[in-house]
């Protein structure tokens, strides 16, 4: 759905003229280098925003309009999310000229999401239609159900019938992910054909890398780089150029996994395929650096329970998302507490045990979090597989092994100096190696269980971990010093 070929270069002149006119020279008005709007990473200045929203709550729209026109629309649409929430939607009308696709684009999900809100169904769906698929169906995917039929009537009939086809894939795969812009041509063409039918092709698509190259069916029988086409000779068969081997994406193949095979084949970008084997759309690396990022965010969430993690995020939703972790660590927690209440005889005779208890529980609850953290994002890459867990398992044991001798010795000999009891020092000693390897089985043999039952293992490994880690670590100490007989 991008737009013509006559209609970008006069969209990019556009703004170069504007970013002229501004004295930048840059494409978009923006220079990155001595601009007194971005600090020295690139980020807009607290006092530009302080300023844009100054002039819009003065109703002074003309002068907004002229802080922030120079600006590029990645920094455009970082200015609304910098905003407070209750300023987007006056900032929104201030600066409506400005809101174009390319701003829209690249807005975080929320922010994007309530701005639409803001906006009428043939304004989205004039949005829309200057968006690649994926960016409008990104759009249009978590509307309301009416809202959503309103945008799509007011769309154009190709438009509608390509985001309208995009909605029936799963969420989160190829088919969301991909573009439908793209070249194809037959085997049977000479590369003289191919570059007349770039030329004058009027609605081609006007950013790729690779043509690809089909047989009757439409189905994918391999690729040509721009590079190879611009430096053959015209008469060369198509076919005589190509590369056959091709990185094919099933349509419903799940966003990961796309993402994995991109960077295990070093892919710019690769073709789509529907269940019949026919070429659909194609996905290209761009894409893909923004799943990469979301996709290791996701995982470093879920294992906080965080939830999206997002501070754009309403704090209804945040809430929601955090609690239901935050009661189910409480639950697991009362298995600790209920070994305590097992020895609170020894501890009671003995109140230093509480002193100590944890320090057990804690070193052990880091060491679990760390063999899970490698575990999650072992499995989240492929490194870890059936072929090589038990090689997988039997290295955290071992280095689980040397961290705890290393720890139990430390705390074993502190303990027996600051506290004048050997054997203390080395009932502390010995619960803490017992932990901190009960701790890295459970780092790794917890993940992999919930991985095995088709679940995502960064969703509540933390949780297990630390009740193993907490729960092991209370008894074996406690245990081992009621044991022994340190306990008077």
């Amino acid at each position: 759905m991008s737009e013509s070929d006559s209609e970008a270069p006069d969209s990019e002149r556009d703004r170069h003229a504007d970013g002229e006119a501004q004295g930048t020279g840059s494409p978009y008005g923006q220079a990155k280098t001595g601009d007194d709007r971005l600090d020295e990473d690139d980020r807009l200045k607290p006092e530009f925003v302080r300023a844009v929203v100054e002039k819009v709550e003065a109703g002074d729209n003309e002068a907004a309009r002229a802080l922030v026109a120079p600006l590029h629309p990645a920094d455009i649409a970082d200015l609304f999310e910098l905003v407070d929430r209750d300023e987007r939607r006056a900032l929104a009308a201030s600066l409506a000229e400005l809101l174009d696709a390319d701003v829209i684009a690249e807005m975080n999900d929320w922010v994007r999401e309530e701005l639409i809100d803001t906006l009428e169904p043939h304004q989205v769906a004039d949005i829309a239609g200057r968006l690649e698929t994926d960016d409008a169906v990104a759009i249009i995917e978590d509307m309301e159900e009416d809202d959503q039929r309103a945008v799509l009537r007011a769309l154009d009939p190709d438009d509608r019938a390509a985001i309208e086809q995009a909605l029936t894939y799963p969420e989160e795969s190829a088919g969301r992910l991909m573009q439908r812009d793209l070249i194809a041509v037959p085997e049977h063409w000479t590369i003289g054909q191919v570059i007349d039918y770039l030329r004058a092709g009027k609605e081609l698509a006007t950013d790729f890398w690779e043509i690809y190259v089909v047989d009757p069916q439409h189905r994918p029988v391999g690729t040509c780089m721009l590079s190879w086409v611009l430096r053959t000779q015209r008469k060369v068969p198509v076919a005589d150029v190509m590369k056959r081997e091709q990185t094919l994406i099933p349509v419903d193949m799940d966003q990961e996994e796309v993402a994995l095979r991109f960077q295990k084949y070093a892919l710019i970008s690769a073709a789509v395929v529907d269940q019949s084997g026919r070429l659909v759309g194609m996905i290209t690396v761009d894409d893909i650096v923004h799943i990469i990022q979301e996709e290791a965010g996701e995982d470093v969430l879920l294992l906080s329970g965080a939830g999206e993690g997002d501070i754009n995020e309403p704090v209804a939703d945040s809430y929601k998302s955090r609690v239901r972790w935050l009661i189910a660590n409480l639950l697991t927690a009362l298995v600790a507490s209920s070994i305590i209440r097992m020895f609170e005889g020894s501890i009671a005779r003995m109140a230093v045990l509480a002193v100590l208890m944890p320090i057990v529980a804690g070193v052990g609850g880091n060491a679990g979090t760390q063999t899970l953290a490698v575990t999650v994002r072992a499995l989240a890459t492929n490194q870890l597989t059936k072929s090589n867990t038990m090689r997988a398992i039997g290295r955290e044991i071992r280095v689980a092994l040397l961290n705890g001798i290393t720890i139990a010795v430390l705390i074993g000999v502190a303990v027996s100096l600051v506290l004048q009891s050997p054997p203390l020092g080395a009932v502390i000693a010995a619960a803490m190696l017992a932990n901190i390897v009960i701790a890295g089985l459970a780092g790794v043999l917890v993940p992999l269980a919930i991985e095995r039952a088709k679940a995502d293992p960064a969703v509540a490994s933390s949780v297990f971990v630390t009740m193993v880690t907490d729960s092991m670590g209370f008894l074996v100490f406690l245990g081992l010093a009621s044991a022994t007989g340190i306990v008077p």
